[in-house]
C-alpha cells in the first residue's frame, strides 16, 4: 500500500466514525457545535500521531506481556499534553469538551492504531497512518458537529446562517446526536456505494 493510500483510508475507506463507528463516545458527546467537534477531532489527531511516533520508535523494546499497558501509558502522556495545554490556551474549548479530553487515553482510534499499526510499521507510515485517521476523525466531527450547530440553532461555527427563529432544539441535544449522525451514515454509505 503506498503512502498516499494510507493516508487518505482515514478520510474515505476506512472513516473512524462513517465507516467503522469507532469513538461513539466523543463523536456523540461533544459535536454540538462546529467548534467543538473540530476542536476535540484535533486534539486526538495530536495524541494519535505523537503515540503512533514514540509507539514506532519503542515496539522492540517492549515485552509482549506488558504492550497494551505500555501503549496506554504513551498515550495518556500526550493527552495529559493535550489537557494542559488547552487549559492553559484554550479555556473556552477546554470547558466545553470537559470530561471527554482524558477520555482520549481510551478512545479506540487511538490505541487501535498504535496496537494495530504504529507496533508493526516504520515511524514515517505510523505518522502517516496517523494523520489520515486522525484528520478523517477531525473531519466526521467537524461535519456531525456543523450539521448539528446549523439545524439546531441556524448558526455554522457560531457564525449566524438562518435567523434567530431557526432552530430545532432537538439537534443541539442529546438525541440529535444520534438523529444526525444516523443520516450522515446513511448519505456515506450510499455515497460510496454509488462511487
Amino acid at each position: 500500500m503506498n503512502q498516499w493510500s494510507n493516508f487518505t483510508k482515514g478520510f474515505f475507506k476506512e472513516n473512524p466514525v462513517f465507516v467503522m463507528l469507532l469513538g461513539m463516545c466523543p463523536t456523540l458527546g461533544v459535536t454540538s457545535s462546529a467548534i467543538n467537534g473540530l476542536g476535540m477531532g484535533l486534539a486526538t489527531t495530536f495524541v494519535l500521531v505523537m503515540s503512533n511516533i514514540v509507539v514506532a520508535l519503542v515496539k522492540d523494546f517492549i515485552p509482549e506481556k506488558v504492550r497494551i499497558p505500555s501503549f496506554i501509558v504513551i498515550i495518556a502522556s500526550f493527552v495529559t499534553i493535550v489537557e494542559m495545554v488547552m487549559q492553559a490556551w484554550l479555556p473556552a474549548l477546554f470547558e466545553a469538551l470537559g470530561l471527554f479530553i482524558p477520555l482520549i487515553v481510551v478512545n479506540c482510534i487511538v490505541l487501535g492504531r498504535a496496537e494495530a499499526f504504529a507496533s508493526k510499521n516504520s515511524v514515517g507510515s505510523s505518522i502517516i497512518d496517523g494523520l489520515g485517521m486522525g484528520l478523517g476523525f477531525s473531519l466526521a466531527l467537524t461535519i456531525l458537529g456543523t450539521t448539528r450547530e446549523l439545524l439546531g440553532s441556524g448558526k455554522a461555527f457560531g457564525l449566524p446562517i438562518f435567523s434567530e427563529s431557526y432552530g430545532m432544539l432537538v439537534f443541539v441535544l442529546a438525541p440529535g446526536a444520534f438523529i444526525a449522525l444516523g443520516y450522515l451514515i446513511a448519505l456515506i454509505n450510499k455515497i460510496r456505494r454509488a462511487g
